[in-house]
């Protein structure tokens, strides 16, 4: 699989090429440890399984104590950098983890289709609203997911079963294997 590759189909399944991620622990309850996630990443701190997210920068709430910024590639090792110093006072964690994910958008009306076949996740509108992230497996393989808008999905798995993942998905959005579950409920 290319970094960009793209399957048109009930969606379409992009590969997005290299993304800076790096992933944070600290105590969520300190107003310190908040201000300087949110000064360094350049968006809002997250709620409670929530993205945060602005182009190539954002926050992802990953568990009560962990969250994942992402940043363009290029400043992934200044930015973890920067937000060393500025937690410098208190007990945290920053580790560039760049290089060991990949990411794919999923975009079409069928997005929660798609995601349903693949994951344990309650896709009714209700039940995973835009901006809310879920970590998950889809078939074998551990995955974050949230979604964008209505029929817009991103998700971020490990590099090493990215054209696994790549396949996964492009197998699900296949145009034979529609269900319309989804459109047929709203009826």
């Amino acid at each position: 699989m290319s970094e960009l590759a793209v399957y048109e189909g009930l969606v379409e399944v992009r590969a997005i090429g290299l993304q800076g991620m790096v992933t944070i622990r600290g105590d969520f309850a300190s107003d310190a440890f908040r201000e300087a996630v949110s000064g360094v990443a350049r968006v809002a701190f997250p709620e409670q399984r929530g993205a945060s997210v602005d182009g190539a920068r954002g926050l992802l709430w990953m568990s009560p104590d962990e969250l994942m910024m992402l940043v363009p590639h290029a400043e992934a090792s200044e930015s973890a950098a920067k937000l060393v110093e500025a937690l410098s006072d208190q007990h945290a964690l920053v580790l560039d983890v760049s290089d060991a994910r990949a990411m794919f958008r999923l975009q079409g009306r069928a997005v929660r289709e798609v995601i349903a076949k693949l994951a344990p996740l309650d896709m009714a509108p209700d039940g995973l609203q835009p901006g809310e992230l879920r970590r998950t497996r889809f078939g074998q393989v551990a995955a974050g997911v949230w979604l964008e808008g209505e029929e817009t999905a991103t998700l971020f798995c490990f590099r090493s079963v990215a054209d696994y993942m790549f396949e996964l998905l492009s197998t699900a959005a296949h145009p034979d294997s529609r269900v319309d579950y989804f459109r047929s409920a709203a009826r």
